[in-house]
């Protein structure tokens, strides 16, 4: 049993690109218990099965510890690839499966940059957000996004946000002070992107930005808006409590009470933008400058 579940999770790893150090960052083990999974020494506790079929269930949703039981090609097919049982052997002349996706995660070309500034800022971004924009489908009311941001076995930023029943997840890439991000919108079946100003503190209290989606109107209208992210909580150590946590924060209406928004973050959304404004000094187009950017890390107190 455990030679045969050391094939799968090898197959696994080759196709998704991950490394076994990666894998056991991300379950919070020694890599020593991965490499011995990947042996075929030993197979996972009940508890660390769960908890590697979580991590799978990022690249296939609804992954579950059954899915351990299909045979190699079954398991192969439902990752997306064509592989015989030989092409999965962990051999180091061995080439990659036959067919095989190399990297079903995000692939860009600055993508070695994007990694090595995420392991030097990765833990000023992980946490939990809340965040505060113009809404779009109600001029004048505001809404909230709840989200949280984690390192992912891939050493990518992975954030997840939901909003009155709307699921986005996706990337946050960090690139010189900036942050991009790129979601998948599950609900609607788009994609929502986001640049905000990054921190050069040890932990992002506030982030600001603009978000670009599609609205839920009858033409799915692309919208611009000003966006703040504030911290309002940290990550634990169990990843599927934080996701449950999360759903958790976003089950309220996410429209917020009149009047609830804070003047000064008001006057930091509420921008004034167009012809009709420019020859008054205001803005052609929607911009956030760094020199009015409201990111920061926790003010320290010097009293």
């Amino acid at each position: 049993m455990a030679e045969r579940f050391a094939e799968k999770l090898t197959l696994v790893l080759k196709v998704l690109s991950m490394s076994r150090a990666g894998v056991a960052s991300a379950l919070g083990v020694d890599k020593s218990v991965v490499a011995r999974w990947a042996s075929g020494a030993t197979i996972p506790s009940s508890h660390n099965l769960g908890r590697l079929s979580t991590l799978m269930a990022r690249t296939v949703p609804g992954f579950t510890n059954l899915d351990w039981d299909r045979d190699l090609d079954g398991l192969a097919r439902l990752f997306g690839v064509g592989v015989d049982t030989a092409a999965a052997s962990d051999e180091p002349h061995q080439s990659p499966p036959k067919h095989a996706v190399p990297n079903r995660g995000l692939a860009l070309p600055f993508l070695d940059l994007i990694k090595a500034t995420t392991v030097l800022r990765a833990k000023a971004y992980e946490g939990f957000y809340r965040s505060t924009r113009p809404y779009a489908g109600h001029p004048g009311r505001f809404i909230h996004d709840h989200s949280l941001v984690r390192l992912g076995a891939d050493g990518l930023l992975q954030f997840k946000m939901s909003t009155g029943g709307v699921n986005v997840e996706g990337w946050m890439l960090p690139i010189q002070n900036q942050l991009f991000l790129v979601g998948t919108e599950f609900t609607g079946g788009a994609l929502a992107f986001a640049i905000l100003h990054g921190v050069n503190s040890v932990t992002a209290d506030v982030l600001h930005g603009i978000t670009l989606s599609a609205t839920h109107d009858a033409g799915r209208s692309p919208v611009a808006a000003p966006v703040v992210h504030e911290r309002i909580g940290e990550l634990s150590a169990d990843a599927a409590a934080d996701d449950a946590r999360l759903m958790t924060m976003a089950s309220g209406n996410p429209v917020a009470p009149q009047d609830s928004v804070p003047e000064a973050l008001r006057d930091v959304l509420a921008r004034d933008v167009g012809p009709s404004h420019w020859p008054l000094g205001g803005e052609w187009v929607l911009r956030v400058p760094l020199t009015e950017s409201i990111s920061r890390g926790p003010e320290l107190d010097l009293t």
